[in-house]
């Protein structure tokens, strides 16, 4: 049974180039494209180490003024109840003057 594609010619051969001198150029394209997108994606990974790096300073950095403010309020607190005491104490002083 006789294919229905119809057959190369010799004059159709010598217009398709040789195989390695096709694949050279799309070789030469694919290899310097990877080479670029290799060194992107190590910028990349550089990139992503300083962030890490950064943010975990900061982080500390957040910790450690979280842990600032909180003593600051506990500080705070201790120093209203002592006015308050002392305040109270004084209003009890006017109050007993002014009974007796």
């Amino acid at each position: 049974m006789a294919s229905s594609l119809p057959r190369p010619s010799h004059a159709d051969n010598t217009q398709l180039l040789p195989l390695s001198d096709a694949q050279s150029p799309l070789s030469t394209v694919v290899y310097e494209l990877s080479q670029q997108v290799q060194a992107a994606m190590d910028n990349m990974l550089k990139m992503i180490t300083e962030i890490d790096q950064s943010s975990a300073g900061i982080i500390e950095d957040i910790e450690k003024c979280k842990d600032s403010a909180l003593e600051r309020k506990r500080t705070l607190e201790e120093e209203k109840e002592r006015f308050q005491k002392a305040a109270y104490s004084v209003l009890d002083m006017l109050n007993n003057r002014e009974s007796s």
